[in-house]
């Protein structure tokens, strides 16, 4: 009988697994025939199934199963001895039935590998209820004249022992097909396009980070930025300030990521912008800093900052730390000063005022600046790098160049958190030459 299965037997809709639903599956169906080898043969080599399992059980029965290849569902194919009730199920129809978007192509290439179909693919309409009534209630007349219509195209075929499968196409099916595949596509060429617009942030925000290094005869500097993703919210920078000044900056921006980065390079504007106020009134820049950092971003956005001013000539530092981790200066003869916030962080408050402190650099000192990425890296036992082990790596290292200095540093916290970095890593160290800039 060629009755042609609904779209609801195709299960065109599913369910995904979850807490209140929890998994449930169809392990396999079986198949009965007669030699498991031949039945391989005809399932993987003309149907082009793959071969699920192929194991021994303790009984010493062999267990043998295939799939077709989106691992759908499993067939097990069961050889029962001769003369048992199962023996008598070989040849008969299956109720199996397989799906396919393109049944006339299936139908050819199976054919060409030489399965044995009953008929070739026919086209049928047919209406249906969309609410199947029980068992009793079944209706003895067709269904009404304003029932939905679907159809498609099927065909039956036979494997080596007589057992016989349905092969249909239906309309439905083939939409949510299509459907899905358009879906797929639409998610691919976006994430195509998320993927390029980063790399594209990236090579911008690397642009945006000192491409040269101001000319300093007493201070031998040099900085580093690692972001934990393609772009970021850590920002360091050296300025020309002219006359013989020198500019130190490092901020960490709220929030992570594209956002981040974007209020990054608005950070880097305007003090970029108006970085020449500094030199005379380096409290004047940073409060114009902040009013524009509070205007152009939203409410909940702020970044801390730690701006320093080096005069070359008289070593002389003067420095705002507004909200960010204390700097460390390391003194020749071993001592450690912290400089620590002298304002709040940026961004947050209309009405935002900060206090300049100086320190004098003498020769052999060492200043450094870092962000949380450095502090905050924690290792498999849920520890902190933490300021105390920054302090005692840089005692280590202090004798090595500015940048060797950064590159051992980087390296202890990338060796004590080896996992995927969380957090933007940046670092600037500044060494007081001896005279002569030596």
């Amino acid at each position: 009988m060629d009755d042609f299965p609904s779209p609801n037997a195709a299960g065109t809709r599913s369910t995904r697994p979850g807490r209140q639903h929890p998994f449930l599956g169809i392990h396999a169906v079986n198949v009965f025939v007669r030699d498991q080898d031949q039945s391989l043969h005809f399932y993987v080599d003309q149907l082009g199934f793959n071969l699920a399992f192929d194991a021994k059980l303790q009984s010493g029965d062999r267990w043998v199963a295939v799939a077709p290849p989106d691992g759908s569902a499993v067939l097990t194919l069961i050889a029962p001895p001769p003369h048992s009730k199962q023996y008598n199920l070989i040849g008969r129809a299956t109720g199996i039935v397989f799906v396919t978007e393109d049944v006339i192509g299936k139908f050819e290439e199976w054919r060409k590998r030489g399965v044995r179909f009953l008929f070739t693919p026919r086209l049928r309409r047919v209406k249906y209820e969309r609410q199947v009534p029980p068992p009793s209630t079944f209706p003895s007349t067709a269904p009404e004249a304003n029932s939905p219509v679907w159809g498609g195209i099927f065909t039956r075929f036979r494997d080596g022992d007589g057992n016989s499968f349905a092969l249909v196409g239906f309309d439905e099916v083939n939409r949510e097909i299509e459907a899905q595949r358009r879906q797929l596509a639409e998610k691919v060429e976006s994430e195509r396009r998320a993927t390029q617009e980063l790399e594209i942030a990236n090579q911008v925000q690397a642009r945006l980070f000192p491409q040269t290094l101001p000319a300093v005869e007493t201070l031998e500097y040099a900085g580093t930025c690692i972001q934990a993703r393609q772009v970021g919210g850590d920002y360091h920078d050296f300025l020309d300030l002219g006359r013989g000044r020198f500019g130190l900056v490092i901020a960490d921006i709220s929030g992570k990521g594209i956002a981040a980065a974007l209020l990054m390079a608005n950070l880097q504007a305007n003090l970029r912008s108006q970085c020449a106020i500094a030199l005379e009134e380096p409290e004047r820049l940073l409060r114009s800093v902040n009013q524009l950092f509070f205007e152009n971003t939203h409410e909940s956005a702020y970044a801390t900052l730690f701006f320093a001013e080096y005069d070359d000539k008289m070593r002389r530092l003067r420095y705002a730390n507004c909200g960010h981790l204390a700097a460390l200066l390391l003194r020749h003869d071993r001592t450690i000063e912290r400089l620590d916030s002298t304002g709040t962080v940026l961004g947050l408050f209309k009405e935002w005022d900060c206090s300049i402190t100086e320190r004098r650099l003498f020769p052999g000192d060492t200043l450094v600046l870092y962000t949380d990425g450095i502090t905050e890296s924690f290792n498999e036992a849920g520890e902190e790098f933490g300021e105390q082990r920054l302090i005692e790596a840089l005692e280590r290292h202090r004798e090595l160049p500015a940048q060797a200095v950064i590159a051992s540093i980087v390296d202890e916290v990338q060796r004590f958190s080896p996992h995927e970095q969380d957090d933007d890593i940046t670092l600037i160290v500044a060494k007081c030459r001896g005279d002569g800039g030596r």
